[in-house]
């Protein structure tokens, strides 16, 4: 059954077309991966989709009463109530049966008053009916549910009563990513949702949405996220949108193995075409060759031509050799930093050798963002020091770099702003990052989201250094080239230190695992997998030396006789 039916849906921004003559069908339980290159107009269809942006022609029909849920990439909250009201009041019909409580109790009370046995009957059915449907609500949309979903999102039991107001935009997003959970609507529409998400928040979230009973199209740079998410790839490609069964991985066997059929078919059919107008063009004068030639012509008039899919431009980026840096570049002796009364950091030892790539990784707020940043000198700490070792040369991206670009200046401007370095190198590198021609010569201001993450990257890595910083660099880019990026830094010879919530990039790059976590940072010597399998082993070996639940009384009874 189709939930959602898109027909040759249209739609322009000036000049430029993102969609052209779409036709999309979403039925119950689909669980749909939306991928394309930045620009592409995927977080436009998904706005058309969720009836939040108008389509320049074509139709989108929905399914009569149909709840839709749609988490963008930005979104303001707005304050003047707390947390878990704001959760709660997500599913629509609570207030409603609520008004409908307080109607039948007055009905009852004024029947009551006037002594009228059958108003007085029918009001206490009216009741009774109420609360029936009442407690069924409270059933499937329980207060204890929307609890666990805050937990799980990373919200302690004190935020639930603080006003939604007082949080920053990122614990806004989560807050309003948790209503939606809470909601449980009939299509769920989420783009790049762990954007604002730690990495353990995202494993719980991953979770949690493989259960999601209803259908799914979610847009993700994470490949691991997406991959475990999603059974049907839809892709706005150059030539439009496609669709593919299977995830991510099946998505890309399926496309190069259909580029090679398509090719293969499209250069037969110009070899028949060639042999058939080489054969008009012999016979054509000659009287007796008249049907056969009649017959080729109006053969050659049927062949339709063959659609030959266009090979989608990625980042392609190598990074050059980079001066040779001490053994030790980097060593932290008794940091601490703290907000006010909120220690961050307490008393960090670290050391760093010479190519390492070390991934930070912790819950939002623990102080990744921090080391980081105290590291590239951006900002000071309390206590302690950082000491770079010889010739190193720091390059460091922040995680809204993108965000505080001039939206005056060129996108040539902003690249040329990276190094001295000359107009053939930097269109060079801007070509690298898919800015071509006249793109160059656009002012920032009109770029997406994903393209001034680009220009950001091309800025910092006309001239890296030898000792790169970089704070959650996918943020923004679209899949192909967040995988791409993470092909590139493999090229790095120097020493790389990164934030990350996205697991497969992590996987790809990290040598070294620090864990950063009441106001300490735990270093592991080993890959994500590898540390993620020793904590495991950890907490079960913890588990199985803790006491059965009746043990704690029989031992604290023992000791307190002692």
């Amino acid at each position: 059954m189709s939930l959602v039916i898109v027909e040759s849906v249209s739609l322009a921004f000036g000049k430029k077309t993102l969609l052209d003559a779409v036709d999309l069908r979403i039925a119950a339980g689909d669980r749909i991966g939306l991928i394309g290159p930045n620009g592409s107009g995927k977080s436009s269809l998904m706005r058309i989709l969720a009836g939040d942006q108008k389509a320049d022609s074509g139709a989108v029909r929905t399914r009569k009463q149909l709840r839709i849920g749609y988490l963008p990439q930005d979104l303001d909250v707005a304050g003047g109530r707390t947390l878990l009201a704001s959760v709660l009041e997500a599913v629509p019909g609570r207030a409603e049966l609520d008004e409908e409580r307080v109607r039948a109790e007055a009905e009852f009370a004024a029947a009551e008053a006037e002594g009228e046995e059958g108003r007085i009957m029918s009001a206490a059915e009216w009741i009774a009916e109420v609360h029936g449907r009442l407690a069924s609500f409270e059933q499937d949309y329980s207060e204890h549910q929307a609890r666990r979903i805050l937990a799980g999102l990373g919200f302690t039991t004190r935020d639930e009563g603080r006003d939604l107001g007082e949080f920053s935009g990122g614990w806004k997003m989560r807050a309003a990513l948790a209503g939606l959970l809470f909601g449980r609507p009939e299509l769920l529409l989420l783009d790049e949702p762990t954007n604002h998400l730690d990495m353990p928040t995202v494993s719980w979230f991953g979770a949690f949405l493989r259960g999601y009973p209803h259908a799914l199209v979610l847009i993700s740079h994470d490949r691991e996220f997406l991959d475990e998410q999603i059974d049907k790839v839809v892709s706005l490609e150059p030539e439009g949108l496609r669709q593919y069964k299977g995830d991510y991985e099946a998505y890309l066997a399926q496309r190069a193995e259909e580029e090679i059929v398509l090719a293969n078919a499209a250069r037969n059919l110009a070899r028949e075409r060639e042999k058939t107008e080489q054969f008009i063009e012999r016979f054509r004068a000659q009287a007796n060759k008249a049907k056969a030639v009649q017959s080729r012509v109006k053969a050659l008039a049927r062949m339709d031509e063959v659609q030959v899919l266009q090979k989608r431009e990625t980042i392609r980026f190598r990074f050059p050799v980079s001066e040779r840096a001490g053994g030790e570049p980097l060593r932290v002796r008794s940091l601490s930093k703290a907000y006010g009364n909120h220690v961050v950091l307490r008393n960090v030892e670290l050391r760093v050798t010479r190519g390492d790539r070390i991934a930070i990784i912790g819950v939002n707020g623990a102080g990744k963002t921090t080391l980081l940043k105290v590291i590239a000198n951006e900002l000071k700490a309390d206590a302690g020091t950082i000491e770079l070792g010889h010739k190193v040369k720091v390059g460091y991206y922040a995680q809204h770099h993108a965000d505080t670009l001039d939206p005056r200046r060129t996108v040539l401007e902003t690249v040329a702003q990276g190094g001295d370095h000359s107009a053939t190198r930097i269109r060079t590198m801007l070509g690298a990052f898919l800015f071509h021609d006249e793109d160059v010569d656009k002012p920032i201001g009109v770029l997406s989201g994903g393209e001034r993450a680009r220009v950001a990257l091309a800025r910092l890595l006309v001239d890296p250094g030898n000792f790169l910083l970089m704070d959650e660099p996918t943020n923004h880019l679209d899949l192909a080239s967040s995988e791409a990026l993470g092909e590139a830094l493999q090229t790095f010879d120097g020493t790389l230190i990164f934030v990350s919530h996205n697991r497969s990039f992590v996987r790809r790059l990290a040598t070294k695992i620090w864990n950063v976590e009441n106001a300490t940072v735990d270093t592991y010597p080993g890959t994500l997998d590898e540390y993620l399998d020793g904590h495991r082993s950890l907490e079960a070996r913890n588990a199985s030396a803790r006491p059965t639940r009746t043990e704690p009384v029989m031992q604290s009874a023992a000791q307190r006789g002692a």
